[in-house]
């Protein structure tokens, strides 16, 4: 799907479908829309009246125009109360109304960015041009690779066109689209790498998957270690999980030069369990086959990479991603093993399936060799988390207060919010070992805390956020412009992020 942006009257423009925003309560119409409905002979009105539409928050009617031209239809959504609104809420109403005109086989929706009634100065043009963009692009994703069967009853919509008839408006506008496809487009990325199936996606395929995103890219070096390349450089923590399995380790690295000007860089970390049967520690069969979606936190940092890349972003970025498979082989290593970490610490393995800790413990400490001036971890990490927040926020932890509040900041703007969690001391005795240095869980209660507290112990003295999306990565309902499955939580998160440090955006 493309967007575009086209100069013109809303007026005047011919469309199939015009989609218009209302907010609830409100029976006087202003502004384009008051314009619209005396074009249309009252046509507005009468539906508001009647109380067919009363603008609640993602309410939709279509409207027939008796006329014909040079608008077809109208398409009303509502955007809740006004004293409520903000970006989240307007990506939703887009993502719905698109979803909405998509089930009508209407292929281009055509609506506008009506800042003036939507915001009182609390967003920018671009903010919401943004929102609208992300909204629809992200609402209308499916992922149907697999579909045969009836395939041509598939429904797509091949277009966005929004129309804007201020010469300095349009210039920001058409930019702010621009920005927000690539982030939607990278987005995209990811939810297809964790929604693709185990077989599909396995070590191999991951790295593949990253090679090709890098070489349609400037700026961006790959390197992937296989397997000896690995074992020389001692990380002999990710091997230990890979041993269960036929398909051998990667190692992915991406690095971005965004700002050749400086040598600082910002490490990004992603888990990479590319399928997670618990290894030894097998776990229940039932929903085992959403494990596919383990290795969310790879598909995240290689999808950040590649926005960054896209809207050349002046940073310096490194992506490390640990990529095997967790199963229970012949050769698969044993809860009560002793492992040794490339950071030369050692770890008793409690359970096998606490395993992303293990293969990230290995990428983090390989992470100081760039002296990094901040490092971000993103992992599909415990299920204790889930059971604290549920699929809705990303758990957070971490070193350093400042990082912290830029990454909770950037959460709010996005609606990909994190909830922090203590890293007190007491948490650290729970993962002492008496016959290694640590081991790798420190049992039920307080799961997520140990968890991070664990990877710690691989982190040297740079900033460190730890971000654990072991639930809202897959969901098991539609949200507004995140449809069940794969929700690629966290592209939009840390690339908001990335921008605000920029501040050239």
């Amino acid at each position: 799907m493309e967007v575009v942006v086209e100069s013109g009257k809303i007026l005047d423009i011919e469309a199939e479908i015009l989609l218009l925003t209302f907010f609830e309560g409100e029976e006087t119409l202003s502004g384009t829309a008051k314009l619209i409905d005396q074009r249309y002979e009252g046509l507005l009105t009468r539906i508001i009246q009647e109380k067919d539409f009363e603008g609640r928050l993602y309410q939709i009617s279509v409207v027939y125009n008796r006329m014909q031209e040079p608008v077809k239809r109208i398409a009303m959504v509502g955007l809740g109360k006004k004293a409520d609104f903000d970006l989240e809420k307007l990506r939703g109403a887009f993502a719905k109304a698109a979803q909405y005109v998509r089930s009508l086989n209407i292929k281009t929706l055509t609506s506008f960015v009506n800042s003036s009634e939507w915001s009182d100065s609390r967003f920018t043009l671009s903010e919401l041009t943004e929102a609208v963009v992300e909204g629809t692009l992200l609402g209308l994703y499916q992922f149907t690779l697999f579909k045969t069967v009836d395939r041509e009853k598939i429904k797509d919509m091949d277009r966005l066109l929004l129309v804007e008839d201020d010469p300095d408006r349009y210039h920001i506008v058409r930019e702010s689209s621009r920005k927000a496809e690539a982030i939607a487009r990278a987005v995209y990325f990811a939810r297809d790498l964790v929604s693709a199936p185990g077989n599909e996606i396995k070590p191999r395929n991951l790295a593949e998957k990253a090679l090709e995103m890098a070489s349609s890219r400037e700026k961006i070096e790959p390197i992937v270690f296989d397997e000896k390349q690995i074992r020389k450089l001692g990380m002999h923590a990710l091997l230990a999980v890979a041993q269960g399995s036929h398909e051998p380790a990667r190692f992915i690295v991406l690095k971005y030069k965004g700002d050749k000007d400086r040598e600082e860089i910002i490490a990004l970390v992603g888990k990479g369990i590319t399928f997670d049967s618990g290894g030894i520690s097998l776990k229940p069969s039932e929903n085992m086959g959403e494990m596919k979606s383990d290795m969310a936190g790879a598909a995240t940092v290689i999808a950040t990479i590649m926005a960054a890349a896209d809207l050349k972003l002046p940073v310096n970025l490194v992506g490390l991603i640990p990529a095997t498979e967790n199963l229970p082989g012949g050769c698969a290593y044993r809860p009560g093993d002793i492992l040794n970490s490339l950071s030369g610490q050692t770890i008793e393995v409690i359970t096998t399936d606490a395993e992303g800790r293990l293969i990230l413990a290995d990428a983090l400490t390989y992470a100081g060799n760039y002296s990094p001036e901040a490092v971000v971890d993103i992992a599909t990490l415990t299920g204790a988390c889930v059971v604290a927040l549920g699929n809705v926020a990303i758990g957070m932890l971490g070193t350093d207060s400042n990082l912290k509040q830029q990454i909770a900041e950037a959460g709010e703007r996005t609606g990909e919010r994190v909830w922090e969690l203590p890293l007190w001391d007491e948490y650290f005795e729970l993962i002492k070992s008496d016959i290694a240095d640590y081991k790798n869980t420190g049992g039920r209660n307080g799961g997520a805390i140990t968890a991070a507290a664990f990877l710690q112990k691989f982190v040297g003295n740079y900033p460190w956020v730890h971000l654990d999306i072991a639930g809202p990565s897959w969901l098991d309902k539609d949200r507004p412009y995140v449809p069940k499955g794969a929700s690629g939580i966290g592209v939009r998160l840390l690339i908001s992020w990335l921008r605000g440090l920029t501040k050239k955006d």
